[in-house]
């Protein structure tokens, strides 16, 4: 049995390689790398049933990207 923490990840870009991933402590927003910059999410009150199990659902709420 793992003891790593997973979310489903809702919104953002389409092409995000993964939907389902390991998050961080809580109180910590989800931060993706993808496309010369990052996708962020941040926990919702929400949970959902997936094929991992019942999981907290992220939300995406905003893109930064790398300067340059």
């Amino acid at each position: 049995m793992s003891d790593t923490t997973k979310a489903l990840l809702e919104g953002g870009p389409d092409d995000l390689p993964e939907r389902i991933v390991p998050i961080p402590p809580p109180g910590t927003d989800v931060k993706i790398e993808l496309r010369n910059g990052y996708e962020h999410f941040r926990a919702t009150p929400r949970h959902a049933e997936t094929p991992e199990g019942r999981l907290p659902v992220y939300e995406w709420w905003e893109r930064t990207e790398f300067p340059g």
